[in-house]
């Protein structure tokens, strides 16, 4: 059994470097406390180079040249930490959370995937720098020496069992994590690497450190056996990134969101997921909160103040972040935020990749991914509401429906059947009868109608006027009447002829070729006969 511990030095750095990838080849300092008691709290290798030490007051690092200041972000340390759960679920469903800046890997039955146990921390430390995190990354036999050998080993280490002693002999005391009186003893004893520690007797280690110095005297001779504690794998991907100058322009926000979702995509890539649906917060400059601003207020209703939110649901699962980036902009084109940006919160909620199965004598079809982009740029011209499919709502009002966004049309093989019964009378079923349909007129053709006896006898709209062959009628419908618009109508269905004079007209023929079937109602409310539709 061999386990494996990822450890991410100078974790607090690389949080904020994986957010702003250019500092990687600077000097960088993070600093933290309250104004004006800021302080430095953490270093990289060019700035230690240049004299800073931790400790030092921000003021005194800012008269450095060429030192970049951040402040220590939680937020990125937290979205880091979920970054490094995603490299360790990636290669092995048994994972420890073992700190912030750590991680074990069960690799049982591992190796007749990716090769041998060196192929995989090699996998390991690749996927974490796809991720933005430069990490170490130790084999072990036991869970405590791999973890011990990721802290004080650099890039990969594999430490063959029987040798763990060996190879952790090496190392400081330090990286056993004594506690400080423990370290103050150890050091006035000129104990100084975990050899010399290991060679202390226990009896007498127990009577002078205790248990503490019973359970480090184990660490470092690689003897130390515990189970691994199972961490729940999560399918939410969250980023975020606070702005030290708000963004108002469209452009730059762009960039941001870019990065973001090329983080996104990594993570999910490494837990072979993909986007099921993107949600978006922003932040707003508190100094715009009370301006009036006529994009703020249409939206009011959905975004409290200081807040602006959206989300994109996606067709099928996606983690094109190019793509996905199209939408985003088109979105923010369409319903721009209200103030300039201060933070920035992405979320992903994953799902399974979609599946395809191409055939060789068919024809390709447009990916379901460049459908969307084409709806969201309509949806930018026309408006959000005027695009989708048609659906119709829970009431008897004629001609009442909303529109939806398009999903996958359900019962496709009931519609081709049909359409095949249509277009070949041959295949036809015995009990197939073809669908009549209305094709409504929007907005309704106004008409002026010549009643006998209360039935309709001629008819008169768009400047042509026309005889009724035959007349079915009338249906009262009526609804509504607690709202500013209720309707009440007479609906008929007539068969019009536009052409022949009466006298000439062949009443015993069943179909007409000049004949048109129509759907008209009086809308007693108005005083007024309207054309709804023509049947095909």
């Amino acid at each position: 059994m061999a386990f494996a511990s990822i450890f991410v030095p100078n974790f607090m750095l690389q949080a904020v470097v994986r957010a702003e990838p250019v500092l990687r080849e600077r000097a960088l300092v993070l600093v933290e406390g309250t104004p004006p008691l800021c302080s430095v709290i953490a270093i990289n290798e060019r700035a230690a180079q240049m004299g800073m030490k931790a400790g030092m007051a921000k003021t005194d690092a800012a008269q450095f040249a060429g030192l970049e200041i951040r402040p220590r972000s939680r937020s990125q340390e937290k979205t880091a930490h979920a970054t490094l759960l995603d490299i360790g679920w990636s290669v092995s469903p048994r994972m420890e959370d073992a700190a912030q800046d750590s991680i074990v890997l069960d690799l049982s039955g591992l190796t007749s995937l990716f090769g041998s146990e060196k192929d995989i921390a090699a996998h390991l430390a690749q996927r974490s720098s796809e991720c933005g995190l430069l990490a170490n990354v130790a084999i072990a036999s036991n869970i405590e020496t791999a973890q011990i050998a990721a802290r004080g080993f650099p890039e990969i280490t594999v430490i063959p069992s029987g040798q763990e002693s060996e190879y952790l002999g090496r190392l400081h005391v330090s990286v056993l994590s004594p506690s400080i009186e423990t370290a103050e003893t150890l050091s006035r004893w000129g104990i100084h690497t975990c050899a010399d520690f290991a060679e202390l007797p226990v009896l007498q280690l127990s009577e002078r450190l205790g248990q503490e110095g019973v359970r480090l005297h184990a660490l470092a001779r690689g003897e130390s056996v515990r189970s691994l504690v199972i961490a729940e794998p999560a399918y939410s991907f969250e980023e975020e990134m606070e702005l030290d100058d708000a963004v108002e322009e469209l452009d730059p926000l762009s960039f941001l969101l870019g990065r973001l979702l090329d983080q996104i995509c990594a993570r999910l890539a490494a837990r072979s997921l993909a986007i099921a649906a993107i949600r978006i917060r922003f932040e707003l400059q508190p100094s715009f909160e009370n301006a009036v601003d006529l994009r703020k207020e249409l939206f009011r209703e959905k975004n409290p103040p200081g807040l602006y939110e959206t989300d994109i649901q996606l067709p099928v699962p996606t983690r094109d972040s190019k793509i996905l980036f199209k939408l985003l902009r088109l979105r923010l084109q369409s319903k721009p935020p209200g103030a300039s940006i201060q933070k920035i919160v992405m979320r992903a909620d994953s799902a399974r990749p979609r599946a395809t199965q191409g055939g060789l004598f068919l024809p390709s079809f447009p990916d379901p991914e460049k459908l969307e982009v084409t709806i969201a740029r309509i949806v930018h011209v026309v408006g959000e509401g005027n695009v989708g499919s048609p659906l119709l709502v829970d009431t008897y009002r004629p001609g009442e429906f909303q529109m939806q966004r398009f999903l996958s049309p359900v019962g496709v093989a009931e519609t081709n059947r049909n359409r095949d019964a249509i277009l070949h009378p041959e295949k036809r079923d015995k009990s197939f009868k073809a669908p009549t349909n209305c094709r409504s007129f929007r907005p309704p053709i106004p008409a002026k109608l010549e009643l006998h006896a209360g039935r309709p006898t001629h008819i008169i709209f768009q400047g042509l006027r026309g005889e009724v062959l035959a007349a079915s009628g009338p249906w009262r419908t009526s609804g509504d009447w607690w709202r500013e618009d209720p309707w009440q109508q007479d609906e008929w269905d007539l068969e019009i002829d536009f052409n022949l004079p009466s006298e000439r007209r062949d009443t015993s023929a069943k179909v007409n070729a000049d004949c048109a079937l129509y759907r008209v109602y009086y809308d007693s409310l108005r005083q007024s006969w309207l054309v709804r539709g023509i049947y095909d």
